[in-house]
């Protein structure tokens, strides 16, 4: 699987606050920018995990929506691949962030908005929907996940990526135990780990994909709090060579199951709407 690099523009002055923003994430999760080396090695396994699951599951050209897609730079990656890619974000300006960014030649569809307020020409229109990073942003994880079900074709797969409710450093209520997730929606749809509402757990993400009739595919846990720079941990991460730490990442993610699901910050789950099956909109 080849995959292309990401291009970080030059800031300009007179950009929109939320291009500085994509901006600067993508000098730290593209660039690998120092403080946060940590963030950005968490970054690169989650990225290394989602394309190879595009891979597997998305044989030949699919219909691919990357939700919630920000700077683009999953985008991007999976439309190098040779599949129909569909941006999507609330924040519409950035479609002109990821277009600055995207190469000579790539095409790619954007859609801007809402896109959850499943219109008939996007439903069951998606052989993958990748949904990075969005789901602990959401006040209603339940109806988030009925919703992707509604996007994607009976047989298809949704790839959600999102912190491990599990990881012993994870101090969020769980969403299983909150009697009204409403309290929640002011708080909802902010970037970065402040809007971070429900960190799912193992059990709930299982729980509330069977509720929205999808069939949990694999669920893995990975990224260890040396990996993640936790517990001061990111002083020696610039030291240490980067074949020891992919081992120790390996090693974690191997551990019995109870164990891994306290010492890996992050998982990655791939669901799959079973063939027949209608949608639970």
């Amino acid at each position: 699987m080849t995959v292309i690099a990401t291009t970080i523009p030059t800031l300009a002055p007179n950009w929109p606050d939320s291009w500085k923003l994509s901006h600067h994430f993508d000098r730290i999760e593209v660039g690998g920018e120092q403080p946060r080396i940590g963030y950005a090695r968490m970054y690169s396994e989650r990225r290394r995990r989602v394309l190879a699951a595009v891979a597997q599951l998305a044989g030949g050209p699919a219909d691919i929506l990357d939700i919630a897609a920000a700077q683009g730079n999953f985008s991007i990656a999976v439309a190098a691949m040779g599949h129909r890619v569909t941006w999507n974000d609330f924040r519409g300006e950035l479609a002109d962030y990821v277009r600055l960014k995207m190469p000579a030649g790539l095409e790619m569809a954007f859609v801007p908005g809402n896109i959850l307020e499943v219109e008939a020409e996007y439903q069951s229109r998606f052989d993958v929907v990748m949904a990075l990073e969005v789901i602990e942003h959401v006040a209603h994880p339940d109806a988030f996940l009925r919703a992707l079900s509604a996007l994607v074709k009976p047989g298809g797969h949704i790839i959600v990526s999102t912190p491990n409710g599990g990881y012993v450093m994870n101090n969020l209520p769980r969403f299983s135990d909150c009697p009204d997730a409403s309290i929640f929606e002011d708080a909802q749809f902010k970037p970065d780990s402040d809007g971070h509402i429900f960190l799912l757990h193992e059990d709930e993400m299982r729980d509330q994909a069977a509720l929205a009739g999808l069939n949990v595919v694999r669920h893995d846990l990975f990224n260890n709090p040396l990996t993640c720079g936790h517990m001061k941990s990111g002083r020696l991460l610039p030291w240490l060579p980067d074949a020891l730490v992919r081992a120790l990442e390996w090693l974690t993610a191997h551990l019995p199951r109870a164990l891994s699901r306290k010492v890996n910050a992050a998982s990655l789950t791939i669901l799959q709407r079973p063939r027949g099956g209608a949608a639970r909109a």
